[in-house]
């Protein structure tokens, strides 16, 4: 695979150069921040290696530097969060503490949540900036750009398919997130995102959403589409797979794609995400369809396994997530998601 966004296929370790190198400009980063960039490197190493309080120290001595920037900050205390939390839950309000300080430098400052924070950390941030009134962040002002959140497909098929396929729905979600968000013409709203805001307005506990609510939750998340994705499964031949694009704005579908045939779901959800792109008329360059050509996998015991990792992650139990994302990428090494889910999970999972 070569994936045309930097992080997305790399180790997590890469991942967080990537994040601290990205504090500066690629070209002329003064030698200063380069050196800081280096140092959170080594610290996400020990937090791979389970050395926690090393690289809380190592971090820690960052903040002491006098040529810090509000985004250089940020970085670290994220750094920190995420090392703290993972020492147990005894620490978990010191944690939270460090996600403050990044709020009160400034919660727009960079694009948060950091990807590579479990789960619960990422919901903690939500809660924090949502008190902020920082749940929503100014855009950059590029009008070009849409908006656009995914909600976890319906199930709509019959007998023993509506339990077997009861995962797949969140893990096809969060592929067409995954391929959206490579495309320039889009910001796609992160899946937990909308999470968050449908068990904060109770929603989701009846586990039924209707359409005109998630349009709702869409215009709170300053969404201008919404994607809603259903599967239907009656034999063990015939699948059927439907997605609507609502404007937000006035409710309104403008786009509609379907396909039909052997149940091969992620190979159908390729064909959908190109056709439903035409129908939006926008314009793939060749870096961006090889892209979403190469990103997932062709695997259904692969996506289901990753599916049911999504699951647990959401549920904060970290080892079961850990356990199927890693089956997900035994099943198949080319599914760089799942091997980047086992690098943030495999030290939580213990």
């Amino acid at each position: 695979m070569s994936p045309r966004n930097p992080i997305k296929g790399k180790t997590i370790i890469a991942a967080i150069l990537f994040l601290a190198l990205s504090l500066g400009s690629a070209q002329v980063m003064p030698q200063g921040q380069s050196k800081v960039a280096e140092q959170l490197a080594q610290v996400f190493k020990y937090y791979t290696e389970l050395e926690f309080d090393k690289g809380l120290e190592v971090a820690g001595g960052l903040l002491t530097r006098d040529d810090l920037e509000g985004r250089d900050s940020i970085a670290i205390y994220a750094v920190m969060s995420m090392l703290t939390y993972s020492k147990g839950k005894v620490h978990m309000d010191q944690s939270y503490e460090y996600l403050e300080k990044m709020a009160s430098i400034g919660p727009c400052e960079l694009h948060l949540p950091y990807e590579f924070w479990p789960q619960q950390l990422r919901d903690r941030w939500y809660s924090i900036a949502k008190k902020r009134g920082a749940l929503v962040c100014p855009s950059d002002g590029n009008q070009d750009i849409k908006t656009i959140a995914i909600m976890e497909f319906d199930n709509y098929s019959v007998g023993k398919y509506q339990e077997e396929l009861g995962f797949i729905t969140k893990g096809l979600a969060d592929f067409f997130e995954t391929d959206f968000a490579a495309i320039s013409d889009l910001k796609v709203v992160e899946r937990d995102k909308i999470d968050f805001i449908l068990k904060e307005i109770e929603m989701s506990q009846s586990g039924m959403v209707s359409a005109a609510s998630a349009v709702q939750v869409g215009k709170l998340l300053g969404a201008q589409l919404m994607v809603f994705g259903s599967i239907t499964q009656l034999d063990s031949r015939d699948t059927r797979m439907l997605i609507k694009v609502v404007k937000v704005e006035t409710s309104e579908i403008i786009a509609t794609v379907t396909k039909e045939g052997r149940p091969e779901y992620f190979k159908m959800q390729k064909e959908l995400v190109k056709d439903l792109v035409a129908k939006l008329d926008i314009t793939l360059n060749k870096e961006t369809a090889k892209f979403i050509d190469e990103t997932g996998t062709e695997s259904n015991d692969a996506a289901t396994m990753y599916s049911k990792g999504l699951y647990y992650m959401d549920q904060y139990d970290y080892k079961q997530a850990y356990e199927f994302f890693k089956q997900a990428y035994e099943k198949d090494n080319t599914f760089a998601e799942a091997k980047r889910k086992m690098d943030i999970y495999r030290p939580l999972a213990s």
